[in-house]
């Protein structure tokens, strides 16, 4: 008698942030059986997180007005530094208006134009004409031409979050929450949906689907230093190289953020930026505006995080226990304007860090924030390898962002592709048929079973779990941070290597019983490893800078070589990734110079 639980379903989710229950609205309105998988519940995922708010072109504010889609696209394209897929960007941009037009239907409390004039902290006076008065408005971010990233004031996040579960409440969608998947199951041609361990119970579960969906968002806590919270740890992308015939595209793409605040590395949204703040060095100087002349604070997240890392170079940070750090100033916006439109970030800096940003300078430094790699997908978010899967949002690689995201697409990304490919996933399900074979499910249940059962009985060895994890942490942020250079990512691969194989000897301290979290992490830790080798050994093949990928040793952009995409895979007992590579979709925007940043000039190496 088999001893785990059996759920069979026409869409199976993994993933309740944003991007996952977008795409269950769109497939249960298909009326399609749909369930939901999620670590927490999902009001606690990490897009509740998100502060500053999502890019759509409206042009409903007086600094946004003659935006467009094309505009948006052409800011899309340069952030990414011609890594995106362009036809994938060219839909986004045409979808997000309506995505955040149906956002406000459903319920998020947007921020409005309110009329009239007001003063810019940079002196400029602009105007708010009365018959947009009441649409929604935009805010600055980075790399943009227009003021388009739509907000409610810095928690964008939580309203949209809260809003789409209320949808997913309302439609009567099944959520199973403190539940993990820990294997896709396959028969090498089709995805059939997952093995999952009860996180309260320590019990298995086995999930059929017509379609399975990845929506685990990033793998921010491989790194020491992460914005993220402690659950991104890029399950669902191990999920899906662990089958070896899924490939994650771009791995080597990380961004930092410029601002997270020091030493806890919570996000401080670069809403402050877009709203009039700035950044300092130890001596108050103001250095942006010497390293980017037109762009100053608000170019693009890579570039603002080089100069910081830069300028700090030449002793110009601020000495710490933890390392120099820098000044973002935002005392200048008052404190109506910081109590009202940035209430989240001065709650979290005076809680965390103890500064009132109304009175004090905010400690700050980059800090890893988001993942542009994932999951390859083609346009419509079906996984390449294997039918039947499909991966969303920050888990994917659609791939909208390239080599860098723009502030504010990630979120707009979450429902414009949960829409998109939900109508896709939908489409699928509603035409494929609900076959697979038990003794396949029964032998990838057992298989999970039997690693549980040699980690609780120490059969391979007694390494620790923990130490194994702060190493990995400690590697990447040593060694495959914002600057890289061959002979420090060589490291990083010969250390992780090492790692790999330790992790294959882990043996637990505890009973292993329950909701016991020693488990849940010896479970994890060895595909995060593999996803820590896929980001590191594509980073020391790729012999270019390209957006957040930055080679000291290979400073510039070389289009004549590396106009193409990674594609990791990771075959069953290999010790290093199999990379592969594809061309980047140039559909309408040939690549050129971003506008900001070191000169992007092709080289001819």
């Amino acid at each position: 008698m088999s001893s785990y639980h059996t759920h069979i379903t026409d869409v199976l989710i993994i993933g309740a942030g944003l991007a996952g229950e977008r795409a269950a609205i769109e497939a249960s309105s298909h009326g399609l059986n749909t369930i939901i998988l999620s670590l927490v519940p999902p009001r606690r995922s990490h897009s509740t997180a998100a502060q500053g708010g999502m890019q759509a072109s409206l042009g409903n504010s007086a600094m946004g007005k003659g935006d467009s889609s094309d505009i948006h696209f052409a800011d899309t394209v340069k952030g990414s530094d011609w890594g995106c897929e362009q036809d994938v960007a060219r839909l986004f941009c045409e979808t997000v208006p309506i995505a955040v037009r149906q956002m406000a239907y459903w319920g998020v409390p947007w921020s409005r134009v309110v009329a009239g004039t007001k003063t810019l902290p940079d002196g400029r006076v602009i105007e708010d004409t009365k018959d947009k008065e009441g649409l929604i408005t935009g805010r600055n971010f980075g790399g943009t031409a227009k003021w388009r990233t739509c907000y409610t004031a810095d928690g964008t996040g939580h309203t949209m979050q809260y809003t789409i579960d209320s949808i997913v409440v309302k439609l009567g969608i099944t959520v199973h929450d403190r539940m993990e998947a820990i294997s896709l199951i396959h028969d090498g041609e089709k995805c059939l949906g997952v093995v999952a361990r009860c996180l309260r119970t320590g019990k298995l579960n086995v999930y059929i689907a017509k379609a399975t969906v990845i929506a685990t968002g990033g793998y921010g806590r491989l790194y020491g230093a992460s914005t993220n919270a402690v659950i991104c740890e890029g399950t669902g992308m191990a999920l899906a190289i662990d089958t070896g015939q899924v490939p994650l595209g771009n791995m080597e793409a990380v961004q930092f953020h410029p601002t997270g605040m020091v030493p806890v590395w919570i996000l401080i949204t670069e809403g402050a930026r877009g709203d009039g703040g700035y950044l300092l060095d130890k001596n108050h100087h103001r250095f942006m505006p010497d390293y980017e002349p037109a762009k100053k604070d608000l170019a693009s997240r890579d570039v603002v995080s080089r100069r910081m890392i830069q300028h700090m170079r030449k002793g110009l940070g601020v000495d710490s226990p933890y390392g120099p750090y820098l000044w973002l100033d935002i005392r200048h916006l008052g404190a109506k304007h910081i109590n009202t439109n940035l209430r989240e970030i001065a709650n979290i800096c005076r809680n965390f860090a103890g500064v009132d940003p109304i009175k004090e300078l905010i400690p700050v430094r980059p800090t890893q924030h988001y993942s542009m790699g994932g999951v390859r997908t083609n346009i419509d978010g079906a996984a390449y390898g294997l039918k039947g899967l499909f991966a969303v949002g920050e888990a994917s690689c659609w791939d909208l962002h390239g080599f860098n995201r723009l502030g504010g697409n990630s979120l707009a990304e979450t429902v414009v592709m949960g829409m998109v490919v939900g109508k896709r996933i939908a489409e699928y399900a509603l035409g494929a048929t609900l076959e697979y074979s038990y003794a396949l499910v029964e032998e990838k249940a057992k298989q999970q079973q039997e690693r549980i059962d040699s980690l609780i009985a120490c059969r391979h060895g007694r390494e620790d779990v923990f130490k194994i994890r702060q190493e990995m942490e400690e590697t990447l942020m040593d060694y495959v941070g914002i600057f890289r250079t061959g002979p420090a990512l060589q490291t990083a691969v010969d250390r992780l290597q090492v790692l790999h194989e330790r992790s294959k000897h882990i043996g637990l301290r505890t009973s292993g019983v329950g909701a016991n979290p020693e488990i849940t992490a010896a479970l994890r830790l060895p595909g995060m490893i593999r996803l820590a080798l896929t980001i590191s050994y594509g980073a020391l093949q790729r012999t270019e800078s390209r957006g957040s990928h930055a080679r000291e040793d290979f400073p510039k952009r070389d289009d004549a070589n590396w106009l193409k995409r990674t594609l990791a895979y990771w075959p069953d007992g290999a010790v290093l990734p199999e990379l592969k590579y594809e061309p980047v979709t140039i559909t309408e925007l040939p690549p050129g110079d971003r506008g900001y940043g070191e000169s992007s000039a092709s080289s001819k190496n």
